[in-house]
């Protein structure tokens, strides 16, 4: 495949996903524009084109039917970004399509094992973590559209699934391959890295798992910033605190005040319970009103 198609799709998914953070931190419209998935997935395709046709004259049957499997799962997405140009309103469909998506790409890099020793497994093995982010985000974004916070999820996948492509065909098909390994191709599509010996192998694994980590956290940093600015934009700080002493309230008599103990109170109680009556009569002897 080369360096040039994985650099390519690469910022093709940051870009993506950047634009749908973008979009969740300072909302412009209700639905994001998909000019960008739609230009990354003619790409793919034309990528996977030029490498079946490669793969059919090195009498490449693996390659074929790997670039035949790319090819559908492109078709899928370009389908995807072009469901809000033909639905005049968001669907649930738009998502469900996308789920379908990303679940074929999950199996596609989760099944591809072209040699059982190469070191490319181990970076499909690391891929499968931003894909599955982005195909539970989507799952949640259909159980729950009106939230916004399945987006910014999907959006942390998408970059991360961005910079690990960009890591991937910088260790597979540049200078900084691990020391001992080499790539050997069978096609344009489809290609294996190997090692000399065990050392070697177990080397390069823990390189790639280092460099995810490393991938990883820079992943939790951004989604630390994009999280703080969405909140720093949307909530209203002045609401949320009040100023010491704000409930106490000046009274206009605090020199007639006063406080009643539960003791003076008793002793008014029964101070007007032994209070004798008298009743006064009147000149027929009828009873009068009481007095006290």
């Amino acid at each position: 495949m080369g360096l040039f198609p994985f650099l390519l799709g690469g910022t093709g998914f940051i870009l993506i996903g950047a634009h749908e953070a973008h979009l969740h931190a300072k909302p412009i419209s209700s639905s994001p524009s998909s000019l960008p998935c739609i230009v990354l997935s003619s790409l793919f395709i034309i990528n996977s084109t030029v490498s079946l046709f490669n793969a059919h004259n090195s009498n490449d049957a693996v390659g074929t039917a790997l670039q035949l499997q790319l090819l559908s799962m492109a078709f899928i997405f370009l389908f995807y970004s072009l469901l809000p140009y033909i639905l005049p309103h968001p669907s649930p469909l738009s998502d469900l399509v996308a789920a379908f998506a990303f679940a074929e790409e999950f199996l596609l890099f989760h099944l591809q094992r072209k040699d059982p020793t190469g070191v490319e497994n181990r970076y499909y093995d690391l891929l499968l973590v931003p894909i599955g982010i982005c195909l539970f985000c989507t799952l949640l974004h259909l159980k729950s559209p009106t939230s916004s916070l399945p987006k910014l999820g999907r959006a942390i996948g998408l970059i991360l699934h961005g910079t690990w492509f960009l890591q991937m065909g910088l260790s597979l098909f540049s200078s900084w391959v691990a020391s001992g390994c080499s790539s050997h191709q069978v096609s344009r599509g489809n290609y294996t890295m190997r090692c000399k010996g065990h050392p070697e192998y177990h080397r390069a694994r823990a390189i790639a798992t280092l460099q995810f980590n490393c991938h990883l956290a820079l992943m939790v940093l951004l989604f630390v910033v994009i999280f703080s600015v969405a909140g720093g934009g949307t909530d209203d700080s002045s609401n949320m605190y009040a100023p010491i002493g704000a409930e106490l309230k000046p009274f206009d008599n605090s020199a007639n005040f006063s406080l009643d103990s539960e003791d003076d109170e008793e002793e008014e109680v029964k101070a007007t319970s032994h209070k004798p009556i008298i009743v006064e009569r009147g000149a027929d002897g009828n009873a009068s009103h009481p007095l006290t």
